[in-house]
């Protein structure tokens, strides 16, 4: 919101008198009850009152101009709050070279890209195969030479979504284990949220308000972290038979931890007797095959990278349920700065639209730019 330049009635009357003495020095008497002074006291009360209409004004509507931290402390007022930056979670495989023994990966191992910029952190994964409750961490038994682990970067943000094949480094020495890279890239960072995001948020907060409605599911599922999908299908079960009085929501990406926070979150304002559940999307992966020509003066394999790295932020921000269409993929390579040309694009090796229904949610696999 803008700094006013507000004032007081002393401040008023002093400037009034400032005004007249200077423009007529002869009248000067602006003692308590004299003419002049009831004049400007009169004209400051009114200035007051004027000032103190803009000061309301601004204070009810004051979010729609306001940035940065006056956004947060207006929505306080209401009990909300802006969402943290969300940190980007993915699978790394390791590999060792000689698997004649069993290796332990702990839990805390550090990896990191190529370029040393982002670094990851093994966590927990239990439906990763590896995954050993007893001993709390990935253990590769004898014989495998390979094995996928559940990483989360240490940055938050969208800073950690990182290409296929960067994630290189050991930043952990771990015995037994030998290289370490990311079969697919991760998407899944988002950095804090914007004003224009909350702004919009606290909208739909303000209408879910009004608990059991459509707009209080979706604000509760909204108020938990950025980045989650949704769709909510009322009277229906997740096979398509009728059931009066349930609805369900399918959520992206998925974890059994999510899972929980929007099921509590949906059941404190959900209606008496009516029932529901969360499921998790089914995901549809989308390989993509493109071929470029660079421009003259760029680099064919960094003008590669970067058209796959455009086609990977663009699926992921395809919602749940939506369409991926092969066409839209031409547009985003074409945007990419030294691309030329771009030919045999190809979605699953074909050209048709890769189409997802309300309970799937399209995920970018492998991009292949030659």
């Amino acid at each position: 919101m803008a700094t006013l330049n507000t004032q007081s009635l002393a401040s008023l009357v002093s400037g009034f008198a400032s005004a007249v003495q200077g423009s007529a020095s002869k009248l000067v008497d602006f003692t308590i009850g004299s003419i002049l002074r009831a004049l400007s006291e009169a004209s400051a009360g009114v200035a007051l009152w004027l000032q103190g209409l803009i000061l309301q004004l601004l204070a009810t509507t004051r979010l729609s101009t306001s940035t940065g931290n006056d956004v947060d402390t207006f929505v306080a007022d209401f009990g909300l709050e802006r969402e943290a930056a969300v940190a980007a979670v993915g699978q790394v495989t390791f590999v060792r070279f000689t698997p004649t023994n069993s290796a332990t990966i702990q839990l805390g191992s550090v990896v990191q890209t190529t370029d040393g910029t982002q670094s990851y952190v093994v966590i927990a994964d239990t439906t990763q195969a590896y995954w050993s409750v007893s001993a709390n961490a990935y253990v590769l038994p004898a014989g495998i030479a390979s094995g996928a682990v559940t990483v989360q970067a240490q940055n938050a943000g969208a800073q950690g979504n990182v290409n296929s094949g960067t994630i290189t480094v050991l930043g952990t020495a771990i015995a037994g284990i030998d290289t370490v890279t990311n079969a697919s890239a991760f998407t899944g960072g988002v950095d804090a949220e914007t004003d224009d995001a909350l702004k919009a948020r606290f909208q739909l907060y303000i209408q879910g308000l009004r608990e059991g409605t459509k707009s209080a599911v979706a604000s509760a599922i909204a108020g938990l972290q950025q980045g989650i999908q949704y769709t909510l299908t009322e009277n229906k079960t997740l096979a398509g038979a009728d059931q009066k009085g349930f609805f369900y929501v399918v959520i992206s990406p998925f974890s059994s931890a999510l899972h929980d926070a929007v099921y509590l979150a949906i059941d404190a304002i959900r209606p008496l007797s009516v029932t529901f559940e969360v499921y998790a999307a089914s995901n549809v992966t989308a390989n993509i095959a493109v071929t470029v020509t660079v421009q003259p003066g760029y680099t064919h394999a960094t003008v590669a990278a970067a058209v796959q790295s455009a086609i990977q932020s663009f699926i992921g921000t395809i919602q749940i349920g939506q369409t991926l269409y092969w066409s839209q993929l031409y547009a985003v390579v074409y945007g990419v700065a030294g691309v030329l040309e771009g030919t045999a694009l190809t979605i699953n090796g074909g050209t048709a639209d890769l189409v997802a229904t309300s309970q799937q949610a399209i995920v970018a696999g492998t991009v292949v730019v030659s």
